[in-house]
């Protein structure tokens, strides 16, 4: 590798140096401790001061230096891992610079001109080069180390690389961290003592920051059941960050590829950098705090003060700028944020110079004064810059109400335009009973604080905000309110038509998610009038085929009718439609899928905090998973399945003001006001009935709808044993003990406790898988399928890391059955194949892998999953001798062996895009039932093939045949006998059916002629390796029956008995083969293989 011309004095080197080569101008030298002579003492302290040191040396252990006759200096400029490398670099100086170093004159031309060359070559090397780093020297020698030493594939892109110390039990061993794209990896080198540590990041189980009393700071991983600690880290959190992204990033290319599609700089894995990750975790941050739509990107960050009227002084804070919006939040972040679309902003007024100001007007005659702002100008001109983008025709209509204004754009007449309630409840403005009287208190609090604090879009969020939602949202704003506190209004205002458009293309889709959805259509608070009606029941089952045909990832999920069904009473129903898509992909993320991973990392969230905040529960209750199995309605459908409806629609403001945080602090509070009760029950039953009482007695004193709508969803209303609790004060009572609970605290254990929750599911396929193959598989694969599963797994992660494009990549659909989730292509196959087949004849590019990979894809979709992975296997391995000769005459008839097309591997027809669909589509697409039952029911009635069952083989199979059992006897130690077996048999065979063509003969007339010659030619160029001689005796009498008038072909029956007569062929494939080592090497050799 070129380096950079560093000035070096060798004085000080001699001892640390070898000279291997010299001339006038330069030097080749070699560091002690490595090549010949290499090791001792000085070997052990120079690899102990090379690693610490970070020494460049370490990596490179020869480097070439520059000098002139008549100067003590020297110059590095190149380095190389091994001698041959090192030795390229000197032939091309030796070729390309020394002749033109004998026209200057003095020693500084020579000197300029060499620094100049290498800087060149150094320039050229990093065109091609995909390393964008704020120092790309040192990366590049840092990129060296992590090659060098980790033996990684080429392709694995290296990310960022730390300082830091590992702790091997109570010892910690200084050396460095590299974070890759798909590895963890660390490197230490003390006194002879080598520690390297390869992690991948699909295998950790716990990523978190933890300290004692030993480590004051340290990042702990859990991987395959270990602990692993580093520490002494220069930068601990920004190397948390790093480990977090790059944890979660490979989790997501597996289960989540579609969301890359929207993040340019994240859906090629060779692009992936550390700034990049960093100013995508950024971002993210960002747009879960403003709750802004996924297509936001932080571009700049600036503080400043902004003046708020309603305290009159400024305060300080930082304005967050993306592409659709200006933001703002104080610094404790809970004090005051206001959210800014560009599309609201009508003029940026002149700056002031003196206070560094700038004032952005909005609409609704309100402005927002921004000073103390260092880069003020450029930011007006963005802000300036970007309205003038973002600007459409709509903002030509008066703004005194956003909410009633945005997506009215183009409705449909079969859209409703009215909430629920409003139609089935109306007001009585006359009606002045003290609920009524209570319900216009609080619409006057209301409209008190919107003229303070402004109303719509551009509206101040403050603790007063909260305090009024906490007291309770009158029923007149709850639909405006939720709209604007979850973000759907912006998502509303900015795709004007997109619902009416959506409800005309899904309307009479037939589809696995509308059959779903109309079962569940009168299950949705079906005592509550709205949904009496059809009214209500059209609306909703809009709503949701419309949401499922936008989003066919998650299509429908139960739950999701319970909260749409409460949504569409207060909000209209194209409002209810973006409330549900703010819910579903922002708020509560991965909730509704099939495996509710989001619910089920809520739940560890919610154990931790009873941990932390409920000690007397813990004690009494040591498991705490019945609490995650009770609580997972309360989270799918945010306390609506479990309340009573005028009491949930509260929980429901909670929640749309402070997202999943509100849903975990009430789950607090119930177990706390139960906690006697609970601490004294005696089974998980007694403790449900608890709870269950608990909730029916769960009243809302404040609310004004009439009896026969409140019991609508009260299940059992059997109140007279319980006291009745009010929600407001409940409510209210989980904000003041448990209001101390940060967002941003909540996010982080979602983060930390989601690696645990998708382990644990991944190890239940697993067990799934492996428990269904142990029942079908022979004994020797059926106690190997835990680490066999390993590496099939391995290979399908691998691949996604390194390509984009691998087709199993594009089929993998966590909602398939566990056997299916991960599939393989032939390349792929190939390459397990190569490290786990029995025999030597395999390699890579074997056409036989091609043959075994056909034989074994039981539904030709070009896929084959670990099941039928296992079947070859437990064939290979564990079958009896008829067994493994049954399945290599398969492997020579359709579909497996294909004379026209034997050597093109890529034989499989695939549709334009790539993707062989094996499930139904869960959003779009005809679903063929009758197909799928008819399928299984093939599947049931499947009879074991016996031998009478396969066809007979002809003459160019069998010639192929023959050849294939030359290539598995090909260097065993009893290759001759072997050999002189095949012969023997292939020659009985022959006469055999020479004898039985004669008798035939004259009762039958002649069958037309093949050029048996000619295709035997053909397939001798698939033959891939020599035969002996006693093989070319065979092949000349082959040719001499293959000229024969008619064609010839042996069944299996024949096969068998003629070579069960051979005790070597029999001895050969009934000798056991220790699958668990040939395991063993497979899985150290499959990185290393795509090295190669």
């Amino acid at each position: 590798m070129w380096l950079k011309p560093e000035e070096i004095l060798l004085k000080n080197a001699f001892k640390l140096w070898v000279t291997e080569k010299d001339n006038e101008y330069f030097v080749l030298q070699r560091r002690r401790g490595y090549g010949e002579g290499g090791g001792g003492l000085t070997g052990l302290l120079v690899g102990t001061l090379d690693t610490v040191l970070d020494s460049t040396s370490k990596v490179a252990p020869y480097r070439i230096l520059h000098h002139t006759p008549d100067s003590q200096v020297y110059w590095s400029i190149a380095c190389g891992v091994t001698k041959e490398e090192i030795v390229q670099h000197w032939d091309w100086l030796q070729q390309n610079i020394m002749r033109t170093l004998s026209v200057f004159d003095s020693s500084e031309d020579i000197t300029s001109f060499v620094q100049g060359k290498i800087r060149g070559l150094i320039a050229e090397e990093g065109k091609t080069c995909l390393v964008q780093e704020d120092d790309p020297e040192k990366f590049r020698e840092a990129h060296l180390r992590f090659e060098k030493w980790f033996e990684l594939p080429p392709e694995e892109k290296l990310v960022t690389y730390y300082s830091c110390s590992y702790w091997k039990g109570k010892v910690p061993c200084q050396g460095w961290l590299y974070l890759s794209t798909n590895f963890l990896c660390f490197y230490s080198y003390l006194l002879g003592a080598e520690v390297k540590l390869v992690i991948s990041w699909d295998e950790i189980w716990r990523l978190e920051k933890t300290s004692n009393v030993i480590l004051t700071e340290s990042i702990h991983v859990l991987a395959h059941g270990e602990d692993h600690y580093f520490s002494m880290l220069l930068h601990l959190n920004e190397t948390f960050v790093i480990m977090e992204k790059l944890a979660d990033y490979s989790i997501k290319r597996l289960f989540d590829k579609e969301s890359f599609q929207r993040e340019p700089a994240l859906s090629d894995p060779l692009q992936i950098t550390k700034r990049g990750l960093e100013a995508h975790a950024k971002s993210e941050q960002f747009r879960t705090f403003f709750r802004l739509p996924k297509e936001e990107n932080l571009l700049e960050v600036h503080e400043s003060f902004l003046w708020v009227p309603f305290s009159h002084f400024n305060t300080l804070g930082k304005i967050c700028l993306s592409e659709n919006y200006l933001c703002f939040a104080s610094q404790d972040g809970s004090q005051c944020h206001v959210i800014i679309p560009m599309r609201e902003v009508v003029n940026v007024e002149k700056p002031d110079s003196s206070s560094r100001a700038l004032t952005v007007c909005v609409r609704g005659k309100r402005a927002l004064r921004f000073s103390e702002v260092r880069d003020y100008q450029r930011l007006a001109n963005t802000i300036r810059s970007r309205c003038g983008i973002s600007a459409s025709p709509q903002h030509s209509a008066s703004s005194e109400d956003v909410t009633l204004m945005v997506g009215q754009k183009g409705s449909s007449k079969a859209v409703s335009t009215e909430a629920l309630m409003t139609v089935f409840h109306p007001q009585d403005v006359e009606n002045l009973d003290p609920k009524m009287l209570k319900e216009k208190m609080k619409e006057q609090s209301w409209n008190i604080h919107f003229s303070e604090y402004g109303r719509g879009t551009s509206m101040f969020f403050t603790r007063k905000t909260r305090d009024l939602i906490v007291r309770g949202v009158p029923e007149a704003l709850r639909g405006e309110l939720w709209m604007l506190f979850s973000g759907a209004v912006n998502d509303m205002a900015t795709h004007p038509g997109y619902y009416t458009e959506l409800v005309e293309q899904s309307l009479g889709t037939s589809t696995l998610a509308t059959d779903e959805i109309e079962r569940d259509l009168h299950r949705s608070l079906p005592e509550h009038p709205a949904f009496q009606s059809d009214t209500g029941i059209s609306a909703l089952r809009r709503v949701l085929t419309a949401y499922a045909y936008r989003n066919p990832k998650i299509g429908y999920c139960q739950a999701m009718n319970i909260l749409t069904s409460v949504l569409l009473l207060y909000a209209k129903e194209e409002e209810a439609f973006w409330l549900l898509v703010a819910v579903c992909e922002r708020m509560l993320p991965d909730y509704f899928n099939r495996r509710i991973i989001g619910a089920l990392v809520d739940q560890a969230v919610f154990e931790d905090l009873i941990r932390e905040n409920l000690p007397q529960l813990v004690e009494h209750m040591t498991d705490l998973s019945f609490f995650s199995s009770v609580s997972l309605s309360w989270f799918l459908t945010l306390f609506i399945s479990v309340l009573p409806i005028e009491s949930a629609v509260n929980v429901v403001d909670c929640f749309f003001y402070d997202g999943i945080k509100a849903i975990l602090q009430l789950g607090l509070a119930v177990l706390d006001y139960n906690m006697e009760a609970l601490i004294s029950c005696h089974d998980d039953a007694e403790a449900v009935t608890i709870l269950n009482k608990f909730f029916d007695s769960v009243t809302n004193k404040d609310s004004p709808l009439p009896p026969t709508v409140q019991q609508a969803s009260v299940g059992s209303n059997d109140k007279a044993s319980h006291v009745s609790v009010d929600i407001s004060e409940l409510i209210r009572e989980a904000y003041e003990k448990y209001g101390n609970i940060r967002s941003e605290e909540v996010e982080s254990s979602r983060k930390r406790n989601k690696l645990y929750v998708i382990q644990t599911l991944e190890d239940t396929t697993k067990q799934n898988v492996v428990s269904e193959l142990r029942v079908t598989s022979a004994e020797p694969v059926r106690t190997q399928c835990n680490p066999g599963y390993f590496i099939f797994k391995k290979e399908v992660i691998c691949n996604v890391g390194l390509s984009e494009c691998i087709p199993a990549l594009l089929h993998h659909d966590p909602s398939l059955a566990y056997l299916e989730q991960y599939q393989l292509g032939f390349h792929q196959f190939s390459m397990i194949f190569s490290l786990l087949e029995p025999w030597a004849f395999c390699t890579i590019k074997s056409t036989l892998s091609l043959w075994v990979f056909r034989l074994i894809d039981e539904n030709q979709d070009g896929l084959i999953n670990f099941k039928e992975f296992c079947c070859a296997l437990d064939t290979l391995y564990g079958g009896s001798f008829t067994n493994k000769l049954k399945f290599l005459f398969k492997l020579h008839l359709p579909p497996g062996y294909l004379f026209t097309c034997c050597l093109h591997i890529s034989a499989f027809d695939l549709p334009e895009d790539g993707v062989i669909r094996k499930s139904p589509e869960r959003g779009r697409g005809k679903v063929d039932l009758q197909a799928y039952l008819k399928q299984w029911q093939n599947e049931i009635l499947k009879k074991e093939e016996t031998i009478k069952d396969l066809p007979r083989i002809n003459q160019t199979q069998f010639i192929q045949f023959s050849k294939t059992l030359y290539n598995i006897f090909h260097g065993d130690p009893e290759e001759e006998s072997l050999y002189r077996a095949v012969a023997h048999v292939t020659s009985l065979l022959l006469r055999m059916e020479e004898v039985g063509r004669r008798l035939q003969e004259p009762s039958s007339p002649p069958e037309s002629k093949k050029p048996a010659d000619t295709t035997a030619g053909e397939e001798s160029s698939t033959e891939e390796s020599s035969t002996t001689p006693e093989s070319s005796d065979t092949s000349s009498s082959h040719n001499s029956q293959d000229l024969s008038e008619t064609e010839w072909s042996f069944s299996f029956e024949q096969v068998l008995a003629s070579l069960l007569n051979e005790p070597a062929i029999v001895s050969f494939f009934e000798r056991p083969v220790d699958i668990q080592t040939k395991l063993g090497q497979a899985k150290v050799a499959q990185l290393k293989l795509k090295t190669k």
